[in-house]
């Protein structure tokens, strides 16, 4: 792919829009940020807060420990940091700086304020609206489609923004808009890694800094270290453990920064280390590290497309996958090994669920991974899944559509009865 070629242009700034920092699960974080914007505008502490939250928001937020807050959950928590403590310029680190000062603070907002938690209107997957009051004033700022997208702020009723004003990336769903596998694999062969080397170097820095930390204290279930007491040391395990040692740190209030893909840390985290793992295992060199870690990027991005930035469906999945094929390639593969992998291994983990970020995505995570590293093992020994089985189509791209209709179409019944078993809905039936 020459770079001038218009999809060349493309992906390098889709790595560049999408490989952000994130402090804490993005959820709670965009809440927090939505908080510490509507606060500036308020131009004061408010007195009062009401957050309506989309059920895919609500079950992010529900189980994960929000950092900086010594322990807090919830999407309670999530807003007082943000309106209380956090700085709006840090975007998605909007909490990454607060004091021990300011975490009593937070604590002692939540005692004596109110702050409301109500469904959000309508049928959005990713939805947040805040409305901050202090006296007279009223700040109401809304969120839609992903973490950043401030798509409405209104004070005292009157209009300050409007959707297609904030200044963000392009639209959940639009980045991936047009990538194929071939053309992912193309790009990544021929790219000039100076383009991507920044994004994509600070990516394995602080995913695999944070995988470590997992590994080396107490966080969640510690699945990485389960990993490594009961299976062993080789780089198959290793590959699960680090990446399950992050999640587990990240879901569990660990206050350090991991680089996001497709809105998501333990995206972020599941796409990059364990291919990171097989890339010293197998001697590789730091630029063909990166080739395979922007490999892992896309297709990641590339399989989420058609299932949304939230749903019933496991994004870690995804991940999983992409890791797999990008393992794939740095073993000597090209296209046909690469889009072998990725069929094969989604034919078998598309289907797990995500009910919230907590401790079992690290789990989760160390599974998916498996399943990668199993779909590439399967190619290598001449064993594939053909048209008709399942959900398996003839070609990559068909699999991938078929994926995308299963997470966005077909899981929203199971999306809405695990929201209602999360918050203690009877079951009518």
């Amino acid at each position: 792919m020459e770079r001038t070629d218009p999809r060349y242009q493309n992906y390098v700034r889709i790595l560049r829009e999408e490989l952000v920092p994130a402090m804490g699960c993005t959820e709670p974080i965009a809440i927090a940020y939505g908080a510490a914007r509507a606060r500036e505008i308020l131009g004061r502490e408010p007195e009062s807060m009401t957050v309506e939250a989309s059920g895919n928001i609500i079950k992010n937020v529900k189980s994960v420990i929000v950092p900086n807050t010594d322990g807090l959950k919830g999407i309670e928590a999530a807003a007082a940091a943000g309106a209380v403590a956090g700085r709006a310029d840090r975007i998605l680190e909007v909490i990454s700086e607060v004091t021990g000062e300011q975490k009593a603070a937070i604590r002692a907002y939540l005692a004596t304020h109110s702050v409301r938690v109500l469904p959000a209107e309508g049928d959005a997957v990713f939805d947040i609206v805040l409305t901050l009051t202090a006296g007279q004033d009223t700040v109401r700022l809304r969120i839609m489609d992903y973490h950043t997208n401030i798509v409405l702020i209104e004070r005292n009723g009157r209009v300050l923004l409007r959707s297609g004003e904030a200044s963000a990336p392009a639209e959940a769903g639009a980045p991936a808009d047009g990538m194929t596998v071939e053309s992912i694999v193309d790009f990544v062969d021929t790219m000039d890694v100076d383009d991507v080397r920044d994004a994509v170097e600070r990516q394995i820095d602080y995913n695999c800094a944070i995988a470590r930390e997992g590994m080396t204290h107490d966080w969640g279930a510690n699945i990485g270290k389960v990993l490594r007491e009961h299976y062993g040391d080789d780089v198959k395990i290793r590959a699960r453990a680090m990446a399950a040692a992050g999640s587990d740190a990240r879901m569990s209030g660990c206050e350090m920064p991991v680089i996001i893909v497709s809105g998501s840390g333990n995206q972020g985290i599941t796409a990059c280390v364990p291919v990171v793992e097989f890339a010293r295992e197998l001697g590789a060199d730091r630029d063909a590290t990166i080739r395979a870690v922007t490999l892992s990027d896309l297709l990641t991005l590339h399989l989420k497309t058609g299932i949304g930035r939230l749903s019933a469906y496991c994004g870690a999945a995804s991940a999983g996958c992409g890791a797999g094929a990008a393992i794939a390639y740095l073993n000597g593969g090209g296209c046909r090994e690469v889009s072998h992998t990725l069929v094969n291994a989604l034919a078998t983990i598309s289907g797990m669920v995500c009910d919230g970020a907590k401790p079992s995505c690290a789990a989760k995570i160390a599974m998916a991974v498996e399943n990668g590293l199993l779909g590439y093992y399967m190619f290598r020994s001449g064993q594939q899944f053909r048209d008709g089985d399942g959900i398996v189509t003839k070609g990559v791209e068909a699999t991938i559509a078929n994926v995308g209709r299963l997470g966005r179409l077909g899981m929203r019944e199971t999306d809405r009865e695990i929201l209602r078993i999360m918050t203690g809905v009877p079951c009518d039936r």
